[in-house]
């Protein structure tokens, strides 16, 4: 069993994210964290690794640089940065918590298999440590991402109050979304709900031209929401509540298995 620290000033943390050490979100996680313990290390990849996936780098020298004893970065994936964050950083000491994030951006529905947010917290779940993935949906404007850094910073520290001492199975990550909010609402609420599913599109994949007549792509338009119920992470997500899902790595469908096992 996996279980979150019971009193996180003694807990020995490691944080991680996907959108870079230099990312607002990983420096909102560490004032949220400061609040509960002076006992973590950042190791975060040094530049934008999002949608990579639970990637590994197999190919090239990875080089970890130091900005100081608790701020590294990695060139390379996030999942990378939990590899040589335990055994080279941490000189092989296991954290008692990894937490990735605070992403830009929700993390739910089908995103969660092309996170490097989640990957990060996947690579520690199979190194049997506590991991939670967090996400902030955020807007696009023309200025760029917009997201309301206060709802993590209000909302994560009931969080880990509750889960003091919490226990649940091994090969299980807790990824958390916390939804678009301008302006904290009383009526926000946490809820535990199940990973939901995308209405995927032709559209998917955007085909243009460039000045000079050639075709070129864009991959990832804002799926359809739609039909998204309040019970999954991204029905309550778009209602404006905190959503927790937790995540299984064993893939196998059950009943799949059961019908060929009969079969062969």
């Amino acid at each position: 069993m996996l279980q979150f620290p019971e009193d996180l000033s003694k807990a020995k943390i490691l944080i991680s994210n996907d959108d870079s050490i230099h990312a607002e979100g990983i420096v909102a996680l560490e004032e949220i964290v400061k609040e509960f313990t002076d006992n973590y290390v950042v190791v975060a990849p040094e530049t934008q690794q999002s949608a990579t996936g639970h990637s590994l780098t197999i190919h090239e020298p990875l080089r970890i640089k130091k900005y100081d004893d608790k701020h590294y970065s990695v060139m390379g994936t996030p999942t990378d940065c939990v590899l040589l964050g335990i055994s080279q950083v941490l000189d092989g000491q296991r954290p008692d918590l990894i937490l990735s994030g605070i992403n830009h951006g929700q993390n739910a529905a089908d995103d969660v298999t092309y996170s490097g947010t989640v990957a990060a917290a996947i690579e520690a779940t199979m190194m049997g440590i506590p991991s939670i993935a967090l996400s902030q949906d955020m807007r696009e404007w023309h200025g760029g991402d917009q997201g309301n850094w206060d709802v993590p910073k209000e909302y994560l520290p009931k969080i880990f109050e509750k889960l003091s001492g919490f226990s649940w199975n091994d090969n299980v990550l807790l990824n958390v979304n916390f939804p678009f909010q301008k302006h904290i609402k009383g009526d926000v609420k946490i809820m535990p709900v199940e990973q939901g599913h995308y209405d995927h599109f032709e559209d998917d994949v955007v085909r243009c031209t460039d000045p000079r007549g050639r075709d070129y792509y864009w991959i990832g338009p804002v799926p359809n929401m739609e039909r998204n119920e309040v019970k999954t992470d991204m029905g309550a997500l778009k209602a404006g509540h905190v959503t927790i899902t937790p995540l299984s790595l064993n893939l196998t469908d059950q009943p799949t298995l059961q019908k060929l096992g009969e079969m062969f």
